[in-house]
């Protein structure tokens, strides 16, 4: 037995660093940075990462091959979908105004191994991301020209048949990336100057689309004779949806970029909200005068818009579609390029990834290395890979972390405030009256917060009939639950997905499963909503805690479980990858682990009644924290 202890207590010390949280004091408004980014600038950055190739290539795919003229419904569903998750991002972008998004959402909220994952996997998101749209910017150049680059290059460096490389090597999608990188490394300023020129002219060609759309449209096109308006039911549209879900995930930029917001509070809501209306505005008009335009079942799926205008007679109007659509796809090259280094500089600057990339250039201000080195990585990917098979890699990543954004609002909402700091220097010292007014500040708040109940505490007029719940430990029944939550959350997306055929269940069977994992799921919100919730009003706050990130996490789990087994399969070893990056690197160099002291001790004042304080030398826990103060305690840190 008392050879198992120390075996025990280091178990539990190594788990303790998987599991310890990035403080939330720490993320205030100082930055190495630079605050310049406006509420405008924001805007169109999202806009930007969001209005792209999908809106030239996706529309006609899904109009296509989906859902026919019914693809502005399916638009119009997975923009509210992706509202539950803008929600989420807007209110931790608002509350911690720091570059990484969520990786930082996560470490403030669930831990550093989970925040680590998080980060591994958005900047796989983004380097594949990035190399995907320099490609289709390639494609679609190459398109206007004939295809007279690709002959070319086939001709004189022949065909690869090799798996997982592209045909050929893609020079033009390098170079562009190459010389996009050079411009974000310019500063913040100049990728949105830049950003705001690409942003003006798509916007003014997506109005240009719009106008004339409406004018050349046809409704016999959306009749019973060219298939009626939902050619493919309902099951059509809802696939659709979960194609069209991933035509909005560029808003995190916006978070990403947060950092260097000068009013991040106000700036970074609005920007979110503001752009994902625009895009969602966009995409549904647009679907909507494509399908107009041309009978649905006619559409080109590599170029509908501009073959839209060809074949209607308006060749010059179809030069002009393609002007916007490279536009468009530039101003996603600079959100994936403007995102990714400081995903990487935020983790780097904890002391999680490698610390070169923590360093900022000290005249523009940005992570330069991160920059140049993923610039030349995302650079290299679309030279030489298919990225056709990949694209799917995008989907699981982004729909992680979405869950774990969602999560961690949950998390933060009835997490408990931090007692009040003390006000004087960190020594003792000797006790004066301000030590005697600030303890009677301290009984003062003690009361207050008797009355009023913490965070993650029972509501006091349900105390009567969930007094049961009362008995666990503080902020006990929360993890609990919120951890039911989620596990009722994946075994209702498995049944929803894939439906009582292919689990093989009986159906009476699968009935009661889908009435069991419902109610859990009903259950837990019911349970958390009895509990006291933090309520800020300096800083956004999304509605309907703990509906809304409750929704959105079971959205995400339903959207994964529909991607294909190779890709869960390339997932888990991109996951391997990371854990031996982390364990090999971050947990060892982790700021926090560094910030964790040996041996440190510290003095603890308590109240009496008589208003003396009496100092206790008390000895920090080995996670390097010291117990939280009971009610009329003040704690002062003393010298080892």
């Amino acid at each position: 037995m008392a050879r198992g202890l120390p075996n025990a207590a280091s178990l539990a010390s190594f788990c303790r660093k998987l599991n310890r949280l990035k403080p939330l004091e720490e993320s205030t408004m100082d930055t190495s940075l630079r605050r310049c980014l406006s509420l405008l600038d924001l805007t169109l950055l999202g806009v930007g990462g969001m209005v792209g190739s999908g809106l030239y290539v996706l529309t006609g795919t899904v109009a296509k091959e989906m859902a026919g003229p019914a693809v502005l419904v399916s638009f119009a569903v997975a923009a509210v979908a992706s509202l539950l998750a803008a929600l989420c991002y807007a209110e931790f972008g608002a509350r911690v105004p720091r570059t990484g998004s969520a990786y930082l959402f996560t470490y403030v909220s669930m831990g550093e191994l989970w925040a680590f994952l998080i980060g591994w996997n958005v900047l796989l998101e983004y380097l594949i991301g990035g190399a995907a749209v320099a490609r289709a910017w390639s494609s679609y150049l190459d398109a206007i020209f004939s295809h007279q680059i690709r002959n070319f290059t086939e001709t004189n460096l022949g065909v690869w048949e090799v798996p997982l490389l592209a045909r050929y090597p893609d020079f033009l999608a390098a170079g562009v990336l190459l010389l996009a990188s050079a411009f974000v490394s310019c500063g913040a300023r100049v990728s949105s100057w830049l950003n705001h020129t690409f942003s003006a002219i798509s916007l003014a060609v997506i109005l240009f689309i719009i106008i004339l759309g409406f004018i050349l449209a046809r409704p016999h096109n959306w009749s019973t004779e060219e298939g009626s308006f939902a050619p493919f039911g309902f099951s059509g549209i809802m696939a659709g949806t979960a194609t069209c879900f991933y035509a909005f995930v560029g808003f995190d930029v916006i978070a990403a970029s947060s950092e260097e917001a000068r009013n991040p509070q106000r700036a970074v809501p609005m920007a979110i909200a503001i752009s994902l209306g625009l895009a969602a505005g966009a995409y549904i008009l647009v679907s909507t005068v494509l399908t107009l335009m041309v009978p649905w079942h006619s559409l080109d799926p590599d170029s509908a818009l501009a073959d839209a205008f060809f074949r209607r007679g308006y060749s010059w109007a179809g030069i002009i579609v393609a002007v916007g659509s490279i536009c468009a796809m530039n101003t996603v090259l600079l959100s994936n390029l403007f995102s990714l280094p400081r995903i990487v500089y935020a983790m780097a600057s904890d002391g999680l990834f490698f610390q070169v990339f923590a360093r900022v250039h000290p005249r523009t201000q940005v992570p330069m290395v991160g920059i140049l080195v993923f610039g030349v990585l995302m650079a290299l990917l679309a030279l030489l890979l298919d990225l056709e098979a990949l694209v799917q890699f995008l989907s699981i990543g982004t729909l992680l972390a979405y869950t774990f954004v969602a999560t961690s609002i949950i998390v933060l909402r009835f997490q408990k405030t931090s007692p009040p700091s003390s006000p004087g220097p960190s020594s003792p010292g000797p006790l004066t009256k301000e030590h005697s007014s600030f303890s009677d500040h301290l009984q003062l708040v003690s009361n207050m917060q008797a009355s009023n109940p913490e965070p993650g505490q029972l509501r006091p007029a349900l105390k009567p009939y969930l007094g049961f719940l009362g008995g666990c430990c503080s902020g006990a029944s929360v993890t609990w639950t919120i951890g039911v939550l989620v596990a009722s959350a994946i075994i209702l997306g498995c049944v929803l997905v894939f439906g009582d055929s292919s689990l093989h269940l009986p159906h009476w069977a699968y009935i009661l499963l889908l009435l069991l994992s419902g109610g859990t799921f009903l259950l837990s919100l019911l349970i958390l909503g009895a509990h006291q919730q933090q309520h800020r009003q300096d800083t956004f706050q999304i509605p309907l805690v703990p509906l809304t990130p409750a929704l959105s996490i079971l959205l995400n789990v339903c959207l994964m479980l529909k991607l294909s087994y190779l890709t869960w399969l390339r997932f888990c070893i991109w996951l391997l990858v990371g854990l031996a990056v982390y364990f090999g690197y971050g947990i060892w160099h982790s700021k926090e682990n560094l910030r964790e002291p040996l041996g440190l001790t510290a003095t603890r004042y308590v109240v009496f009644p008589n208003g003396s304080l009496e100092g206790i030398v008390q000895v920090v826990q080995p996670s390097g924290q010291v117990p939280a103060p009971e009610p009329n305690c003040l704690e002062q840190p003393a010298t080892p």
